[in-house]
């Protein structure tokens, strides 16, 4: 059974390579806004990242010590908006299973490990945005209880 934990700076080579397999995907759905096989932030980055309490980063850890799965998170907060409630959202900016583990179980642990630290860091919700391009990480959020909160859209010139 997995266990999930934040990130350490021994996890960064094995999140290299899920950010590798996230912008493949995206790559594949849409070469012409992601470059392919690339990796979102560098090693100097992910350390920051993950020392940062206002960014925290969780890993799943398979029963071999293994990270099989990671979440980015951010936290975000409108206070005193013109607009906006004085709500703490939690944002899910990436997550990914291993290719080879996904459909067993690794992601839906990670996503409730998610959603339990938000509840006690007292946010009201937990957002996060998929690509169109990305019809399994979309169905998968569905199975998890997500709701669509607002749609971007674009017109290519």
């Amino acid at each position: 059974m997995s266990m999930v934990r934040r990130a350490r700076e021994e996890d960064i080579p094995a999140i290299s390579r899920l950010l590798v397999q996230v912008d493949m995907v995206h790559h594949e759905g849409r070469p012409d806004i992601f470059k392919g096989p690339a990796v979102k932030y560098t090693p100097e980055q992910l350390e920051k990242i993950i020392a940062d309490d206002a960014s925290p980063v969780f890993v799943s850890i398979g029963d071999n010590g293994e990270v099989e799965a990671h979440a980015f998170c951010i936290f975000r907060q409108f206070m005193d908006d013109n607009v906006m409630t004085d709500i703490k959202t939690l944002y899910i900016d990436d997550i990914c299973v291993f290719e080879h583990l996904r459909g067993k179980g690794v992601g839906r642990g990670l996503y409730e490990h998610v959603l339990s630290f938000a509840r006690a860091q007292g946010c009201y919700n937990v957002t996060l945005n998929v690509w169109e391009c990305n019809p399994g990480a979309k169905s998968f959020y569905e199975k998890c209880g997500m709701v669509p909160q607002k749609t971007g859209m674009e017109v290519i010139l």
